[in-house]
């Protein structure tokens, strides 16, 4: 299974066509996902074909509120992406509260 990549953007520009892609090559970026009753849904062909899921497998998901971001590979595999995209500055600015003494000691 590929690892996922996630790609973090310095600034959120909620465009639908960007230019961005976490992977290379003909894909479909836009789409409706039909939820049955039971609350089922197909992942895309493409994307399954590109993620190595054609006989099945495990996706993680991570609900932001206004969206949700599924991954290969289940939730270590999210957890481990996400963890890897915050830079090392980005962590010690978190653990200093960002400039807050408050928001430090919280």
């Amino acid at each position: 299974m590929p690892e996922a990549r996630i790609w973090i953007p310095s600034v959120l520009d909620h465009k639908a066509n960007t230019g961005y892609a976490l992977y290379p090559g003909v894909m479909s970026s836009v789409g409706d996902l039909k939820i049955s009753s039971r609350g089922q849904m197909s992942l895309p062909a493409n994307a399954r074909h590109r993620w190595g899921l054609d006989e099945g497998g495990t996706v993680g998901y991570l609900d932001i509120g206004e969206a949700i971001v599924i991954v290969p590979g289940g939730v270590e595999q999210l957890r481990s992406a996400l963890l890897g995209a915050v830079s090392d500055p980005d962590w010690e600015a978190a653990r200093a509260g960002f400039g807050d003494a408050d928001l430090a000691n919280e």
